[in-house]
């Protein structure tokens, strides 16, 4: 950055701007160190979920249609055909995902108070 000129920090391009910022990559990234098969699939949704501009469910499911809500902000979504389960509340109006659990479908079956995570 040149200081003392009228000179602006380059823009983002187009193709990097986030609209959906999503809390907590690295528990995508540690789970995926875990299980190598989620990679793929979970990188998808990493990257169409930041490029993504949701203001409701419906928006959600334009994008993801084996989403479901689960209440008090909660999403749960299918992960590589259902294998593994995605957690997340969503905040619409500052465009935030926070990822509150990733798991195999047997571990996800084991939780008893979904809203609450």
């Amino acid at each position: 950055m040149v200081f003392g000129k009228n000179v602006l920090p380059l823009q983002r391009e187009t193709k990097e701007l986030r609209i959906m910022r999503v809390i907590a990559r690295k528990k995508i990234v540690d789970f995926y160190s875990i299980h190598p098969q989620a990679k793929t699939a979970l990188d998808e949704w990493y990257t169409k979920t930041e490029e993504a501009e949701w203001k409701s469910f419906a928006d959600i499911k334009q994008t993801f249609n084996s989403v479901d809500y689960v209440g008090n902000q909660h999403y749960v979504f299918n992960i590589k055909g259902n294998d593994f389960r995605l957690i997340v509340v969503i905040k619409f109006t500052p465009q935030y995902v926070f990822v509150r659990f990733i798991g195999t479908h047997a571990d996800y079956d084991k939780i008893r108070d979904i809203q609450n995570l």
